[in-house]
């Protein structure tokens, strides 16, 4: 058991660090909203990961390997979602005041939204989804239980994206002060948009 969580950490810890959607989410919140959002988005990405975790473990996410339609809708949802979400960041740049959707302030709320998107973004990354039922399973040993070991090495892959997110979020909040001016928080909405609707527009595209 411990050389495969240490096998899979080493394998965690380079997906996680690569730049990718959920690291401009999360810096995105850090930015231009409050730390707390920004912990908030990453808590819900990590939640998505013990979901996939669980899923792959039980054989559930394989639908995404042997179901041609399932990959589909979940591609096309995904692609959709993250379009939707890319032009709403877009269109608040361009406007230069709050998007209605972010209405509220800091809070339990905005905070609770924050982590929906985090959540949402992940789950609908088909992506994940093949990475961990074609990953995970090579790291179940003989004889174990495939549901507990599947959420303790999605566990494993939590603690290093928290690890990584917090230093990420440390960061911005340095930075913060001049990173929040009206014309900057403009600039990182629009390009985070543009990240989110590449990321879509990829995914829609992208052969099986």
């Amino acid at each position: 058991m411990t050389s495969a969580v240490l096998g899979f950490a080493v394998v965690a810890a380079a997906l996680t660090v690569t730049p990718g959607l959920d690291t401009a989410l999360v810096l995105r919140a850090a930015l231009t909203r409050s730390r707390r959002e920004a912990a908030a988005t990453a808590a819900g990405i990590v939640a998505g990961l013990f979901v996939w975790g669980a899923a792959a473990a039980a054989g559930i996410s394989a639908l995404l390997t042997a179901s041609e339609l399932a990959y589909e809708v979940l591609r096309w949802a995904g692609a959709a979602y993250l379009v939707w979400f890319g032009v709403r960041l877009i269109a608040r740049a361009v406007r230069g005041h709050a998007d209605p959707l972010d209405a509220g302030g800091a809070g339990s709320s905005s905070a609770w939204r924050a982590a929906r998107a985090g959540l949402a973004t992940n789950l609908l990354n088909p992506k994940v989804g093949v990475f961990y039922v074609a990953l995970l399973p090579q790291f179940l040993p003989a004889g174990s239980d495939p549901l507990l070991t599947g959420l303790l090495l999605a566990g494993v892959h939590a603690a290093l994206s928290t690890i990584w997110f917090a230093g990420l979020v440390l960061l911005a909040s340095a930075l913060s002060r001049e990173l929040r001016r009206p014309a900057v928080t403009r600039a990182i909405d629009g390009l985070t948009g543009l990240t989110l609707v590449g990321f879509g527009v990829r995914l829609a595209v992208a052969a099986r």
